[in-house]
Parts: structure tokens; sequence; C-alpha cells
């Protein structure tokens, strides 16, 4: 499959700080690529420099065929990009973002409406409202339609449901897989790690290097430990409890619960739960689970 996205060994620095490094990926045409990591990951510096809009310190990277440092104009034409933070104007309307947005590639947005019919139905109710008065939902539909309005070969989305509620995380999502039916390439970056399950594949970032990448299934399937979930009123005393344990490689909180690992050999579901109980923690309960990517990324973090 050809690859609509190349990176080449990318690095880039902000004085003293290495904000990525070694940075290496392929992304296929048609494919909804994930790059997962927290906050100062380094997630928005490479976005940045795949959408021309920042210089890469050495390394080399493509975009459709493009090289993003001599055929920068080119790429922009061929690109959508939806910054993480709000950046339409908040001050114009729905309707004359849309139009601003289609001006800038030529297009009105009648012959641009086809390439954002589905989404756009949704907003048309508010289409004269101001931008900045619309709710988060809302507006990261707009900022959607504004980045497709031109049909775009390669999308870019930078922590696009962030702040957004949980109903239209969901709704986004539904509308990026059927984007990506139309043969529309997307890489979108997240720190939340249960999105993603909804990429073809994913990348793990974390302090500026790529710790692993793979489809959301082969990623699980690395994580080396037997894997187990300790709950009960008091969690955070069982999490040191547990962490006292021999042979215990690690445990980490995850919400209302512990995510215990254990090498092979290593005390089972039973004994832990029985070494808690005797420790005071008489309603706790250890039981075996799967890995999620949250448990790999910190593995190897």
């Amino acid at each position: 499959m050809d690859a609509t996205i190349v990176a080449d060994d990318l690095c880039k620095s902000y004085k003293e700080v290495a904000a990525i490094e070694d940075i290496s990926l392929k992304i296929d045409k048609g494919e909804i690529f994930g790059l997962i990591g927290p906050d100062g990951a380094g997630k928005t510096t490479l976005f940045r420099i795949l959408t021309t809009l920042s210089l890469a310190d050495s390394g080399t990277a493509s975009v459709c065929g493009l090289d993003v440092v001599k055929d920068y104009v080119r790429i922009r034409s061929e690109i959508g990009y939806m910054p993480g933070h709000f950046s339409l104007y908040q001050d114009l309307s729905v309707e004359e973002n849309l139009q601003f947005y289609a001006s800038i590639f030529g297009m009105d947005t009648k012959s641009s409406y086809d390439n954002i019919k589905e989404i756009y139905c949704q907003l048309e109710p508010f289409r004269k409202r101001r931008a900045g008065a619309l709710s988060g939902g809302m507006k990261q539909k707009l900022a959607l339609c504004c980045a497709l309005v031109h049909k775009p070969e390669v999308l870019f989305l930078d922590e696009p449901t962030t702040g957004v509620d949980a109903v239209s995380r969901k709704e986004f999502w539904s509308m990026l897989k059927r984007i990506r039916e139309s043969g529309v390439s997307i890489f979108v970056s997240t720190p939340y790690m249960d999105e993603a399950a909804r990429c073809d594949r994913i990348a793990m970032i974390s302090e500026g290097h790529i710790l692993g990448s793979g489809t959301p299934d082969k990623i699980r399937e690395t994580f080396p430990d037997k894997l187990y979930a300790a709950s009960g009123s008091d969690i955070f005393g069982i999490l040191k409890a547990i962490r006292a344990i021999k042979d215990v490689k690690d445990c980490n909180s995850f919400g209302s619960v512990c995510h215990v690992s254990v090498g092979d050999g290593g005390p089972d579901a039973a004994y832990l739960e029985g070494v808690l109980k005797q420790a005071g923690f008489t309603d706790c309960k250890v039981v075996q689970i799967q890995p999620g990517i949250e448990d790999c990324f910190m593995r190897l973090s």
C-alpha cells in the first residue's frame, strides 16, 4: 500500500529542550493513524512539521509524495488541518467561516457542499450564529467542515476531541470513519488512550520518542506480563500494599482500581487478594484482566 505520509528521523528542539527526536513513521493511504501520548509528548510539534508550519532541525518528511520543505505550497492545497485549539474566526458566523475557508482554495460553498454535507447538515440550523457562541461539539464540527471544504487528500487532526463531551467524541469518531471510507488519509493525535482502539494503526509517543507502533491489537499483544485489577474501598492503601509485595513488577492507579503487572512465576490473583485481606483490606477483590493500550504505554514509558 502506498504511504501518504513518510517521516524519517525527524528531530526538533526549542533552545535546550528536545521536542521530538528521531521520529520515523509511515502512514498509508485511506487509514486512520493515531498518535497517542500525553500533553507535552511532541504531538503538536510533529504535526506542525508535517503540515509545513514549522521546520525540523534534521530529518526528512513527505506528504502525498511531496517534500515538506521544498513543496510546502503544493502540500497546503492537498491537506486539511484542524489544530488543537479552536482557530476559526469567533466573530464570524458559521456560514461566513465556511465561505472564507472555501475562498482560500478558490472555491465557493456551493461547489464544496458535497465534501461537507453530512457534517454541515448538523450545523445548518446555526448557520447565522457566531462561531464563538457555538457549543464545544458544534465548534468541533465547524472546524472539521473548514478542514474538509476543499476535499483534501490528507486530514491532520491535532487533539480534536479535547474538551468536548463523551457524546460529541463518539459522534466525531463516527464521522472520521465515514470520511476514511471516501479515501482520505487521517492522522489524528489524542491524549485519550481509549480512542486508540478506533484507529487502524497507532504510534505511542512520550517525551519526543516513539515507544512503539502497530495495530491496537498488536500493541496489546506485546504486553509481556500477567495483569490483574485490584479494587476496594481504600484504593490508595491497596496501591501502596501491592507495591510492597515481592515479584510485583508494577502497580498503577486506574481510577477506582489498580492494575498490577506480574511476571511469569509471580503471584496469582488469589495470592494477591489473600495478602491484601491479611493486611486489613477486607473488601478488596483481585481478578486477572487483559491489558489495554494505556497499560502498554505505561509499561514502555
